[in-house]
């Protein structure tokens, strides 16, 4: 099978509403037509560069480079100058797709949505031929370029259909950035290689989701925060058949919202920009509030501890999630040694995360090794189990919880809060509370209350902006 197959099936029925983004749609042989046109013409001697707002110009523009067997680098609209002239330089683009930015000297590849005289579809390519280049968020360091093949995005799409039971009878309905793997390559790409419909809302608002009329619906925590806010909005999800959250924890007061209002329970998943997803609850499985499943496909996994020895399979103990699987990227671009860092010597992916596994193969994730395992008095503390904590108690709307350094602790908890009811009598409230719901040694040995929290386009909190000492 080659990757958007469904989109390369020209027997399949011509339905007139295969893709809409925004006010316009294609059907599956206008798609077609429009990006195999772009393939004919598109400047084969690098990668191009897509400005990835969410239009269907975006799409058509991303789907022809893979038809053409050309690496595409989606960029994201609001990148800055000095992002923006990284990615370009780094991914070696040698033109560029979308609506031009400042400072962008490249050829500028013409996207035509309607061709009067459209090119024949091109011939299947080498799967292993690149297909993305995507870039992470840069937390570290400088955005990496991840490397991935059309073998890797296939197989991991394929992995998740048969985990969720998606086929060409859903609709896929989400409002995500087109520059990040879960909207991009999950939402559209995904939809063309299975042969679903595909309803991108422009902004994933309450209002726009609810009359998507979806089978399928792509969110992530915040977006599902604000649908459980909304429960005239939530209620109309009801007949959907699944609601899927991933690119962070989904916290468990709005998994028990969401459930109550529409009738089912989230399904919640687990990936990395270089891994696509590797673990999922399943649509015919147990959905269980802060667990996110099992491995997905061909997809492996295995937990270590600090000493290098292999977690038990106890729900509870915490180690680092190690992954391997043919999803996986093929390296990061121009970096060979970061490449060779971040793999074992027999060939498993270090996914930086912490993770617990159950008896039955759940698993549980903690949070990233570097901002989320605290070590306090001699105690390895998660800190997504007080954020869960504090997160049922309803005066909380949003909580990260970090460890800053102690002189005397090592790592002292602190968790900052956003709350419309700030005070001294609250924050003594909340540290009592964990204290008593989880444990004395898990309590907050202070909470600062913030306006809002740093997040970044996925919605995912930016706990290493938290780490500075307060003024």
């Amino acid at each position: 099978m080659t990757f958007l197959a469904a989109l390369r099936d020209t027997t399949r029925p011509d339905a007139p509403d295969a893709l809409r983004i925004g006010d316009v749609t294609l059907s599956w042989s206008q798609v077609r037509d429009a990006a195999s046109t772009f393939a004919a013409g598109v400047d084969r001697t690098g990668p191009v560069a897509v400005c990835a707002v969410p239009t269907m110009e975006t799409v058509v523009a991303v789907t022809g480079c893979l038809l053409a067997g050309v690496p595409v680098v989606p960029i994201a609209p609001d990148s800055g100058p000095a992002e923006l002239a990284h990615l370009v330089t780094d991914s070696g683009a040698t033109s560029w797709a979308g609506p031009l930015r400042d400072g962008i000297e490249l050829p500028v590849q013409s996207i035509d949505l309607h061709p009067s005289d459209p090119a024949p579809l091109p011939e299947a390519i080498d799967e292993a031929t690149p297909a993305t280049i995507l870039y992470t968020s840069g937390t570290t360091g400088s955005p990496k370029g991840v490397l991935m093949s059309h073998h890797a995005l296939r197989t991991g799409i394929e992995g998740l259909a048969e985990a969720w039971g998606w086929t060409d009878a859903d609709t896929v309905a989400h409002g995500l950035p087109l520059f990040h793997t879960h909207g991009l390559v999950l939402g559209v790409l995904g939809s063309l290689h299975i042969g679903s419909r595909a309803v991108h809302t422009g902004k994933p608002t309450p209002e726009l989701y609810a009359a998507a009329e979806a089978t399928m619906y792509f969110g992530v925590p915040t977006v599902w925060t604000r649908v459980a806010r909304d429960p005239e909005s939530a209620r109309r999800l009801a007949s959907a058949r699944l609601l899927v959250s991933g690119s962070a924890p989904l916290p468990v007061p709005v998994f028990e919202r969401l459930r109550e209002l529409t009738g089912q329970s989230p399904i919640e998943r687990y990936g990395m920009t270089e891994t696509l997803l590797t673990l999922s609850t399943r649509a015919d499985g147990e959905r269980r509030p802060g667990w996110v499943g099992l491995p997905v496909g061909e997809a492996e996994t295995r937990i270590r501890g600090e000493d290098g020895s292999f977690a038990p399979h106890d729900g509870e103990t915490v180690g680092r999630l190690e992954v391997r699987g043919p999803m996986l990227f093929d390296g990061y671009l121009n970096l060979p040694e970061v490449t060779a860092e971040v793999f074992t010597e027999d060939g498993w992916f270090v996914t930086g995360d912490l993770a617990v596994v159950d008896a039955d193969g759940f698993h549980r994730i903690v949070g990233r090794e570097s901002v989320d395992l605290i070590k306090s008095g001699g105690y390895r503390i998660g800190a997504g189990e007080i954020e869960t904590s504090l997160l049922s108690r309803p005066e909380v709307h949003e909580v990260a919880v970090v460890g800053l350094p102690d002189e005397d602790l090592g790592q002292r908890i602190v968790a900052f809060v956003v709350t419309a009811e700030a005070s001294d009598d609250l924050a003594a409230s909340l540290v009592d509370h964990v204290a008593t719901d989880l444990s004395w040694h898990k309590r907050p040995r202070e909470v600062r209350f913030v306006e809002s929290l740093p997040r970044n386009h996925m919605g995912k909190i930016q706990k290493k902006q938290l780490l500075e000492p307060a003024p």
